[in-house]
């Protein structure tokens, strides 16, 4: 066949070719092959010069220059694809990280609220008890003045015999008499004055008590409030795990699919890259804190020992927010790993007995799940389960992560031992602090994360590094 140009427009003579513009002749009878000539030399006519055919000698099957440049753009546009779904998955956890810490901070919020309200509560009933005695001794010091005035009453008429009889008897009677007045006079006041100083510490004591619950009042309308904030923040947490977990889904999907894998191997190359994203940042906080409290006494591995939810056969960091289900796999799950770490040869000894009670009350908890505003018996939140377990070492901790900051001793970093407390703060206030755990040592600790995520134990650079550090 005759190879030509494309035609600007179509003709029953042409059609278009895998490689090549080639002239097609119509078998009708009684047309002659100049006809199809004709067609030729009238779109090669009709054709500019910048539209040719390939290179001489090129062949049929050699890819054109403009082909191959597309490919290389197409080439270039999935790597680019690929990067910007990888990208979008760290932006997805981002959001996750963030609602987590949202809901964390209205829930402890909602904890010193109720805390606050608890005091109050306190406070107004010793108010009430205050109030009560001192009512009570105002009762009886009525009874003295009512009876003190009954018998001043009574007296009134000897008294005045007594003064008219004065001035009869002379100078010595005159002075027992002048005596026994002074004795009635004196007693009047005693009693006057008892009774006045104990219904003014009465009338202060109710004041008192007054004012105590009005503020449990206003404390109470506060807890409610931060009880409905919490809960919106939690159910916005789990919308956006959610959504998360599906949008996930599908960029693990597409991923799959720019690289022609499949979605389970997708999903562990994902995995292994988070892993490793994860624990570059540990080391990196672990090298931070140990810089900051230089020289460090203590080293901690801060390698995360739990797995996630997805099947992997290669490390996968540990999840701190709900991830989606993978889609059926051919490939076997790997197995379960130990929560419990490797024994540190010479891991710290622990502050005191009370603090391995209180490891071993928070060890068995392991499991778990967290339900926020919980303190047991068989779900937990992050500071009930602290508070519970420290009751077991035998110290008193408040329900909220701030009062259990506040009750403890600040420490560094370099001098964590076990039982000792590890802190999250949004700021480098204190009064940030939102949540809470207990560090075991050789760099873990046992806490009860958030919802969807049941008690465990890990690295403590797990997920944000730690900012404060306490020893009940």
């Amino acid at each position: 066949m005759l190879k030509v140009p494309r035609a600007m427009g179509k003709s029953p003579e042409v059609s278009r070719q895998t490689k090549g513009l080639n002239i097609v002749r119509r078998t009708t009878s009684g047309r002659p092959l100049l006809a199809g000539l004709a067609g030729v030399l009238t779109l090669a006519l009709c054709v500019p010069a910048a539209v040719a055919d390939p290179d001489p000698g090129s062949g049929g099957d050699t890819p054109s220059q403009a082909e191959v440049d597309a490919a290389k753009s197409a080439a270039t546009n999935m790597k680019r694809t690929v990067a910007s779904v990888q990208a979008d998955l760290v932006m997805a956890n981002q959001r996750l990280q963030e609602a987590g810490v949202k809901a964390g901070q209205a829930a402890e919020a909602y904890n010193a609220a109720r805390w606050k309200l608890q005091e109050a509560q306190r406070a107004a009933a010793a108010a009430d008890r205050r109030a009560a005695g001192a009512e009570s001794r105002l009762e009886v010091q009525t009874v003295a003045y009512s009876d003190m005035v009954a018998d001043n009453y009574e007296m009134s008429p000897e008294v005045t015999a007594l003064s008219s009889m004065m001035k009869q008897d002379g100078s010595e009677a005159m002075l027992d008499d002048a005596h026994t007045m002074y004795t009635v006079d004196s007693s009047i006041e005693d009693i006057t004055k008892a009774y006045d100083a104990a219904a003014k510490v009465a009338e202060l004591a109710s004041d008192q008590a007054d004012d105590a619950h009005d503020a449990a009042a206003a404390l109470e309308v506060e807890a409610e409030s931060a009880r409905a904030e919490a809960e919106a923040q939690e159910q916005a947490a789990l919308s956006e795990a959610s959504a998360v977990a599906a949008e996930k889904d599908s960029l693990i999907r597409e991923l799959a699919n720019l690289q022609d894998i499949s979605v389970s191997l997708a999903s562990r190359r994902q995995s292994a890259l988070e892993a490793a994203a994860q624990l570059r940042a540990a080391r990196a906080a672990q090298q931070a804190a140990v810089e900051d409290d230089a020289p460090a006494t203590t080293t901690v591995d801060p390698t995360p020992t739990t797995t996630s939810d997805e099947p992997s056969d290669e490390p996968a960091p540990p999840t701190q927010d709900p991830e989606p289900s993978d889609p059926p796999s051919d490939e076997p799950a790997p197995p379960t790993q130990d929560p419990e770490p490797e024994p540190d040869p010479t891991p710290p000894p622990p502050s005191s007995s009370g603090a391995q009670a209180a490891i071993n009350f928070a060890r068995a908890q392991i499991g778990e799940p967290y339900v926020w505003a919980a303190a047991g018996p068989n779900s937990w939140d992050c500071s009930g389960l602290t508070m519970k377990a420290w009751a077991a070492g035998g110290k008193y901790l408040p329900h909220y992560s701030v009062g259990q900051y506040d009750t403890a001793t600040p420490i560094s970093s370099s001098n964590l031992r076990p039982g000792d407390l590890v802190f999250w703060g949004s700021s480098s206030s204190p009064s940030s602090i939102y949540h809470v755990a207990l560090y075991v040592g050789n760099g873990q600790m046992i806490h009860a994360p958030r919802t969807g995520r049941d008690v465990t134990q890990e690295s403590m650079y797990y997920w944000i590094p730690p900012n404060f550090y306490a020893r009940p």
